[in-house]
């Protein structure tokens, strides 16, 4: 089989990459930021769309509040920026907010944490996604039609690209993220100077529409409640400013420092960007509803279920540039492509915090090692499984997914900054220099208030999205703490379980005998071979064994083995109802409750073939008779191989494309060869 999927493989994903190839792909600063800021950047294509949502319940004069709340966002997202800031300085191994709270907070904070990030970024991938294909849709019809299945293919093309390695998908994304930003900025300043300095007026296609509110004259708690949930709306916009926190082991070095210069240059982007679009949303007229076809109403009548909502960004670009015109279509492309690539985010953070914690075994080992292009594939696979199913079970709806979004984030925001606070309280009880103190007790402040004003916004985000969707949310965090903490009971008990002991034991005591079986179906060569294989390992006793299922084939075999004059004795079980796993393990437990200080040792012959097919038709009762025998105490199995000629010529298949030259590589010479040149002429 791994023939079969090898060439495949390399085409998608490329050629395996050796360790000492790891420091060539880490990352520069310029690559970083698509990287690992695309979510951040991205959200403002549906931050500020949420915010207009939420706000559209009390009608269209709710909307003077939105400056408000992105000026809330705006504080919150310098707060949360220049925090991480601290974090990434003073934990630089890649731990991010798990190992922040894990090594202040204790093991439990740290597994919240984790269960926390690991549901975010895999809401992280559906929400972008899904966002995208929204955005796309603007343009293509056909795109919003089918988009469901479209995001699904989305997903399963990111995950191919980032299994080919965090550099080479880094400059695949470096483009249409820059395209972005370049795109929304030059929006923003065509806008401002239509409507500033030409004094043109400008109109989104919802601008004529009216809104009919769902709760009219909202007033005293129920206005503040939809403030603040709107607010809760817009903090979108934060999600992904974590994973530059875990994602610094990628950066080149000095590590701490470029992490740190890439969460200021996507702090100070998201928020122009987030502001920018605030401010032409409210200046063209851009009207959004939970449930357009009811409540957008044009022409004194709604619009119906034929009507298709645009995103506010999709709008203002049409209002500033021009239904179809090139600027239009660019953008909103670019658009769709960044919010696709935002959940990049997710695939460069969600494995490595796997891979932390499969280390500290709280997750399958599996997800700690790197694949053939030095990038944790496992953790790659596992986040596109879980999006995929979030997209399906949601029919990759933004609206609906994003109820979920958030919460997570700002669980870890809060426990984090918590944890740095302590984390500082730490070192200032140890430090005595004058200057090192002010700079810590300044960090602390930095850390504090971004605890207080995270842990408000979670308070905020949970009254708020609990009853529209969050619930599923922190269910998944305690599913994944729960899990994880099972895992680690699981490792842990294996651990105590093969400890070597100080004194000896039952398992390093040497065993009075080795009786040692070779299992026969017939008198062949691979029989043969696995006898003289067992002789020379001289056990105490040796015998063979056969299963009598066919009264003629036994027959042979006996007649066979006198004929041969094989010297070692040969017994047969008979079994009438034709089975052959069960005689054996019955009479290897026999063995044993005889005899418990012996050991019992299983030879098995089995064939070596050299094609998938042919495994199907060879040493299936081997594998029953292994799978068995494995559970059984005191039995040592040994496989005994025979090659068929068919292995062979796969052998020489294996070895012939090792030995293949690519075109001009003879010409050029092996790499090899021409590193190992200066030596011998030394």
């Amino acid at each position: 089989m791994s023939k079969l999927t090898d060439l495949p493989k390399r085409i998608l994903i490329g050629r395996a990459l050796s360790s000492d190839k790891l420091g060539e792909t880490l990352l520069p600063k310029r690559v970083a930021l698509p990287v690992f800021a695309s979510d951040p950047l991205s959200s403002v294509a549906y931050a500020p769309g949420e915010v207009l949502l939420v706000l559209s319940v009390a009608g269209v004069s709710a909307y003077h509040f939105s400056p408000w709340i992105a000026l809330a966002v705006v504080v919150l997202m310098f707060t949360v920026v220049t925090s991480y800031r601290q974090n990434v300085r003073a934990y630089p191994s890649g731990g991010g907010d798990y190992e922040v709270a894990t090594t202040n907070l204790g093991p439990r904070a740290g597994l919240t944490v984790a269960g926390a990030l690991l549901v975010d970024y895999i809401l992280t991938v559906a929400v972008s996604i899904s966002a995208g294909v929204e955005n796309l849709g603007s343009a293509i019809p056909f795109v919003i039609e089918h988009k469901t299945l479209c995001a699904i293919g989305a997903i399963v093309l990111l995950t191919l690209m980032n299994l080919r390695g965090v550099r080479e998908s880094g400059r695949l994304f470096a483009v249409p993220t820059y395209l972005f930003v370049a795109g929304i900025f030059l929006m923003l300043v065509w806008g401002a100077f239509r409507g500033l300095v030409l004094g043109e007026t400008m109109h989104a296609p919802t601008s004529e529409f009216e809104i009919k509110p769902e709760h009219q004259g909202l007033a005293g708690f129920a206005l503040v409640f939809l403030l603040l949930r709107a607010f809760s709306s817009g903090c979108a916009a934060l999600t992904g400013v974590e994973a530059i926190s875990n994602g610094v082991p990628a950066f080149r070095k000095p590590k701490s420092r470029n992490a740190a210069t890439t969460l200021a240059m996507m702090g100070l982007l998201a928020v122009t960007m987030f502001c920018g679009i605030i401010a032409l949303a409210m200046a063209t007229g851009v009207k959004m509803a939970e449930n357009p076809a009811k409540d957008l109403i044009r022409d004194g009548v709604p619009v119906g279920d034929g009507y298709t909502q645009h995103p506010v960004i999709a709008q203002v670009a049409e209002a500033v540039f021009g239904h179809g015109s090139f600027l239009f279509l660019v953008l909103a492309v670019a658009t769709a492509l960044v919010l696709f690539l935002a959940a990049n985010t997710a695939y460069n953070g969600f494995p490595l915090l796997g891979s932390i914690l499969a280390q500290d075994r709280y997750l399958p080992r599996q997800l700690h090692t790197r694949g053939d292009r030095l990038a944790f594939s496992n953790g790659i696979v596992l986040l596109a499984g879980a999006a995929i199913l979030l997209v399906w079970v949601y029919g990759a709806d933004t609206t609906r997914l994003i109820q979920l979004y958030i919460v997570g984030v700002f669980v870890s925001f809060t426990l984090s900054q918590t944890g740095m606070v302590r984390h500082w309280n730490r070192h200032l009880a140890a430090e005595r220099d004058r200057a090192r103190r002010r700079h810590m007790i300044r960090s602390r402040a930095i850390n504090a208030f971004g605890a207080f004003f995270t842990g408000l916004v979670l308070v905020v985000v949970l009254a708020t999205k609990f009853t529209h969707g969050a619930w599923v949310a922190l269910l998944g965090m305690v599913i994944f703490y729960g899990t994880m903490t099972a895992i680690r009971k699981h490792y842990d008990r294996v651990a105590a379980e093969i400890a070597a002991d100080e004194t000896p034991e039952d398992e390093t005591v040497r065993p009075s005998r080795v009786h040692a079986i070779v299992l026969v179906s017939k008198l062949h060569r691979p029989t043969l071979r696995a006898l003289a294989y067992a002789q020379l390992i001289r056990a105490d006793h040796l015998e063979a064994l056969s299963i009598g299922v066919d009264p003629a084939e036994t027959k042979a075999l006996r007649a066979d083995w006198e004929r041969r004059g094989v010297d070692v004795p040969l017994k047969i079980l008979d079994s009438p109802y034709r089975e052959v796993t069960r005689p054996v393990i019955e009479y290897v437990k026999g063995l044993r409750r005889r005899s418990p200080r012996d050991v019992i040792s299983v030879y098995i012959p089995e064939y070596v073939v050299g094609h998938w097919y042919e495994h199907l038709l060879h040493n299936q009762s081997a594998l029953r008779l292994k799978g068995r025998l494995l559970f059984t105490p005191g039995v040592m199995v040994t496989s005994v191989p025979y090659q068929l000629q068919s292995s062979e010529a796969a052998r020489k298949r294996a070895r012939k494309r090792a030995e293949w030259n690519a075109p001009g590589s003879v010409r050029r010479g092996p790499v090899e060869r021409r590193h190992k040149e200066p030596d011998r002429k030394g």
